[in-house]
């Protein structure tokens, strides 16, 4: 019985499954944003919607993302739609957040984010530890060396609590 065991998890780990840092997203301002890039760095995705009832966790987000960008956090805002909240475009989406929150933190594209058709960031993470975005504004936070080390759903608010005391200790 070990013997199967020990194969299985040998084929599941030889399928090639990138680890999240590997992901690469459109950017809602064209172009591409590779997790690759920030390396060694934390980075916090976010699953955001427009219209959610969550969405002035945007201004929490900004406040978190000013308060450690010098020391090299990364928040990355990841648009969806797959709960019905999402504005109609990625220009729509980006024009709202720079107007109504002053966003200047990266944003993807509108993205799926659970289901079959999930980006493969969130299948990734699904994947690892099991995690999948139940609605908006559900976080995962991926360390300095790429892992997932923590995740959180709709209510944690991103500028108190455990979310910034976890990304402290990845700073320090």
């Amino acid at each position: 019985m070990r013997l199967i065991f020990g194969l299985i998890l040998t084929m599941l780990a030889s399928t090639g499954i990138a680890a999240p840092r590997d992901a690469v997203f459109a950017s809602i301002d064209g172009g591409n944003i590779a997790l690759a890039d920030f390396a060694g760095r934390p980075v916090l995705v976010v699953n955001t919607a427009s219209q959610c009832g969550f969405t002035y966790q945007y201004d929490g987000l900004q406040v978190l993302y000013e308060k450690y960008r010098d020391r090299g956090l990364v928040i990355l805002a990841v648009p969806s739609d797959d709960f019905n909240q999402e504005l109609g475009s990625a220009a729509e989406v980006k024009a709202f957040c720079e107007i109504n929150f002053g966003l200047t933190l990266p944003m993807t594209d509108v993205t799926h984010v659970r289901g079959s058709r999930a980006h493969g960031f969130y299948k990734d993470v699904k994947a690892q530890t099991g995690f999948t975005p139940r609605w908006n504004f559900n976080k995962v936070l991926i360390g300095p060396d790429g892992s997932v080390v923590e995740t959180w759903g709709s209510n944690a608010k991103p500028d108190s609590g455990a979310i910034p005391r976890a990304i402290e200790a990845l700073l320090n």
